[in-house]
């Protein structure tokens, strides 16, 4: 605007015709003037906490808050996409090369910083991408966001005032344990969490990494899926693989389509008993513990 400002000035100055530079001038209006400064771009910032779940990176809304403050979503991570990925004339779309990438970043970072898969809790992940008008203003970053969840079936986030660094460390009460299922013709409708002391049927054993494929293909493997799971739980008990379809069932939790086309390939499995309750983890428990 001040060149505008200036340009007008000018031409205001030529019309009336003024010919001589007031004393101690030199008659050139611009020769002294600080070059304007270059602008910049916004980027978010990580280790920042905001009091709402945010889709777009929008920089009008973009309005953090202390961690130890009321808030539904934390930035734990800011990346740039460069290259091949940097080049589309809009944000990257959820099935795209440059959303997965985005993605993979964000699960590594975010697991190192939570100091576990973060499945294996009640967190969830999100990837925040700038706005179109941003994108279309030079923005290239990511955010990184993760928030508390009520439960495995109850996606209501939790409002927090404290940081989720480090929250799935050691004995977390976020970190999933033991839980009372309930089923209705094989479908699970609800996972209750319970301490392990207490009657249960279910316990998380750990996330299963699918191989790229796509959807349906995924989908249709069933029994590929069933399989890495039985392993899972036969690692988890300790006791031999042939051993763990004969005592346990499975329950699992997979990526939803959309989570699928942006990157997320990471089953949660849990290991099953009808028929009877369990009352102790089956952690490390051997053939003598996990039931027939």
């Amino acid at each position: 605007m001040k060149r505008v400002t200036l340009s007008a000035t000018v031409v205001a100055l030529t019309l009336v015709g003024c010919a001589a530079a007031p004393p101690g001038t030199d008659g050139d209006l611009v020769d002294d003037w600080a070059p304007l400064a270059a602008a910049t771009g916004f980027t978010p910032e990580a280790g920042t906490c905001h009091p709402t779940v945010s889709e777009v990176g929008y920089r009008s809304a973009y309005a953090p808050t202390p961690c130890d403050q009321p808030h539904t979503s934390e930035t734990l991570y800011v990346g740039t996409l460069t290259g091949a990925d940097a080049t589309g004339s809009r944000p990257p779309e959820t099935d795209s090369s440059a959303m997965r990438t985005a993605y993979a970043t964000c699960e590594r970072e975010v697991n190192e910083a939570l100091g576990a898969d973060w499945r294996s809790g009640r967190i969830g992940l999100s990837v925040i991408r700038p706005s179109r008008a941003g994108w279309e203003g030079g923005f290239r970053w990511f955010r990184c966001d993760v928030s508390e969840y009520e439960g495995l079936n109850e996606p209501s986030v939790v409002s927090r005032t404290a940081s989720l660094v480090g929250a799935l460390k050691g004995d977390s009460p976020l970190r999933h344990t033991c839980f009372k299922p309930t089923l209705s013709d094989d479908r699970v409708e609800a996972m209750t969490p319970v301490a392990c002391t207490e009657k249960h049927r279910a316990e998380f054993v750990g996330v299963w990494t699918a191989p790229e494929t796509d959807y349906a293909e995924f989908q249709r493997n069933e029994d590929r899926t069933g399989e890495s799971c039985y392993k899972l739980i036969a690692e988890y008990a300790e006791v031999p693989r042939s051993d763990v379809e004969y005592r346990t069932g499975y329950i699992l939790y997979a990526p939803l389509e959309e989570e699928w086309l942006t990157g997320n390939r990471g089953v949660q499995c849990f290991l099953y008993v009808s028929g009877r309750s369990l009352t102790r983890s089956m952690k490390d428990a051997g053939k003598a513990g996990l039931p027939r």
